[in-house]
């Protein structure tokens, strides 16, 4: 099988590396790709977010399977495209990715499929906003309805920066926020693939978005992710897929949406049960780092499934006992204004540790051809080991021999989960 990745993030470099480790794949090509990635892909300058430029590329390649993993290329149509050249995809079409695109939408979705979710109201103006805060009270949610990259929600007991970030989102042409009610209870990604009729749950993860220790300071598009989690419900997986992604893919279906792709379910176990904070309609990052680290049934196979509607047909996942921890290498700066362009040392080290790999996130090759820094999220760096106690010593371990000047990093990924073995204090609402 010939696969062509579309991305150049750290999780399209986890997504490489398990469709690399699979026997099935004969060749493997991203684009655009990033410096590691290159060093086990061929990679391709190409538009990401350019569905011609991108299906041209599938033909070029005689790809078997397309394998999309941002948001933005999705919604763009990229998806549609590759299809169109009749090459299997993995990734809904513009039209189902609209789900991520617009939370309008999926809260929408959600009503007529009878999904738990936060109660909401939809905003055109300031002065609706306003009402929306004062309706609902402290904590105060406010979510871009559009796509931000993960950084489009504001959760405050501030009611002026509330409003001030509700202003800069219907600032923007077309701008619209959604203000909801706040969740309590811990945050949990869970990724369900699906053809659009089958649903097939992967491992839980759970992702940590605050830029600081204890969960401090601004939103970001994610600082570190684990898996398994001890204290999560035996059944969450199964609860999840009955109660919030098969009625969601159904009533998509429905509507003559069909949705093939990833789902993503960013969700609250609340006091009264699962509730969905967001979809997203593709991997997740950086849970996508660890959750491959733990599946042992060939990725190759499960996406080529997904893409050609034979998912019902697929023999159950099966998964490693080791647990996964990976850590984000961050830029100076972010996630308000990183600093690119330095120089990333350690790298070779870092990958030594035994049951350690660095996934590159923000990185590129200099005229000299070093590897240095070009985005905020610079690395993600994922350790394996018998329990979340050994796997974080494995990240940290080699975390600490990477190089970058003013880089940055938290130090309690999984920290609680390991330590306690139960539920932890993080609450919801900052997807």
């Amino acid at each position: 099988m010939k696969v062509l990745v579309i991305g150049s993030g750290a999780r399209e470099h986890a997504l490489v590396r398990s469709l690399a480790a699979d026997p099935a794949v004969q060749v493997l090509v991203a684009a655009p790709g990033n410096p590691g990635i290159a060093a086990i892909a061929d990679c391709r300058p190409v538009d990401a977010v350019d569905p011609a430029a991108v299906a041209a590329l599938a033909v070029e390649v005689c790809a078997d399977l397309v394998v999309v993993g941002p948001e933005a290329p999705l919604v763009a149509g990229v998806a549609d495209a590759v299809r169109a050249e009749g090459i299997a995809c993995f990734g809904p079409s513009a039209h189902a990715a609209h789900l991520e695109g617009s939370k309008a939408f999926a809260k929408e979705v959600m009503a007529a499929a009878g999904v738990p979710t936060a109660m909401a109201h939809l905003c055109e103006t300031l002065d609706e906003v306003a009402e929306a805060l004062d309706a609902f009270g402290a904590p105060y949610v406010v979510k871009d309805d559009g796509l931000a990259a993960g950084k489009g929600v504001v959760v405050t007991d501030d009611r002026p920066a509330a409003l001030e970030h509700a202003a800069a989102c219907l600032a923007r042409p077309g701008g619209r926020v959604v203000v909801e009610e706040f969740l309590d209870g811990p945050e949990v990604s869970l990724f369900c693939v699906t053809d659009g009729t089958t649903v097939v749950p992967l491992a839980p993860a759970q992702d940590f978005k605050r830029v600081g220790d204890g969960d401090s300071g601004p939103n970001t598009g994610g600082m570190g992710a684990y898996s398994p989690l001890p204290w999560a419900p035996a059944d969450l997986a199964a609860t999840v897929v009955d109660r919030v992604a098969q009625p969601t893919v159904d009533e998509l279906s429905r509507r003559g949406i069909p949705f093939s792709g990833l789902l993503y379910c960013g969700l609250a176990l609340t006091s009264r049960g699962v509730r969905v904070i967001e979809f997203n309609a593709r991997f997740g990052d950086p849970e996508t780092q660890v959750v491959l680290a733990r599946l042992a049934t060939p990725l190759g196979g499960v996406l080529h499934a997904a893409a050609t509607g034979s998912l019902e047909g697929l023999p159950p996942l099966r998964w490693r006992d080791e647990a996964a921890v990976t850590v984000v290498v961050a830029a100076a700066g972010y996630p308000q204004s990183p600093r690119t362009g330095e120089p990333i040392g350690g790298l070779a080290a870092a990958e030594a540790v035994p049951d350690a790999w660095v996934l590159h996130a923000g990185t590129q090759l200099d005229d000299a051809g070093r590897v240095v820094s070009s985005g905020g999220r610079v690395l993600s760096v994922v350790g394996r080991g018998a329990d979340l106690a050994a796997a974080r010593r494995v990240a940290y371990a080699a975390v600490g021999l990477i190089g970058l000047a003013g880089s940055q990093h938290r130090t309690d990924i999984a920290a609680a989960a390991a330590g306690a073995q139960r539920m932890p204090a993080t609450v919801a609402g900052s997807a």
